[in-house]
């Protein structure tokens, strides 16, 4: 059990440093064509941005699918990345952008942080000059902010 659960927080964590990687130099690079309508203010509900949840999911899904036999290492990452993909869910696009309006925007501590942050990627509407690329790994100044 602790192996699985090792390889479940292991599926988190390469979410997270790859979602950072790919935000950065591929959503912002190459890929701004489909991230930018996540930049944009948009009366519709969906963003073609939201493709990138869509090939994340089913990489899940996929590795799910292909360890659920032996339950082995490729079904534990699946379910890792599968609880980075509710996180964010909950976090990105409930608290922070409210494309579903459950909860109010967080107000204090680690979550107000993670809001700052996000607010503050967000005033580049462009490709280029945008900052913290991450969900949960963002600069430690954001959190300061939030102490005041």
């Amino acid at each position: 059990m602790i192996e699985a659960i090792g390889y479940a927080l292991l599926g988190f964590v390469l979410m997270e440093l790859s979602g950072w990687a790919i935000h950065k130099y591929l959503m912002h690079g190459p890929l701004w064509m489909i991230h930018k309508t996540h930049h944009k203010r948009s009366e519709s509900f969906f963003e073609l941005n939201d493709l990138f949840s869509l090939l994340f999911g089913g990489i899940a899904v996929l590795l799910i699918f292909l360890g659920v036999g032996e339950l082995d290492y490729r079904f534990w990452i699946g379910v890792g990345i599968s609880a980075y993909g509710m996180l964010y869910f909950f976090l990105h696009d409930v608290l922070i952008h409210r494309r579903v309006k459950w909860l109010d925007r967080p107000k204090a501590g680690f979550l107000k942080g993670i809001f700052m942050a996000h607010q503050a990627h967000h005033q580049s509407k462009s490709k280029d000059g945008a900052v913290s690329f991450g969900l949960f790994w963002v600069p430690k100044k954001y959190f300061k902010k939030t102490e005041r």
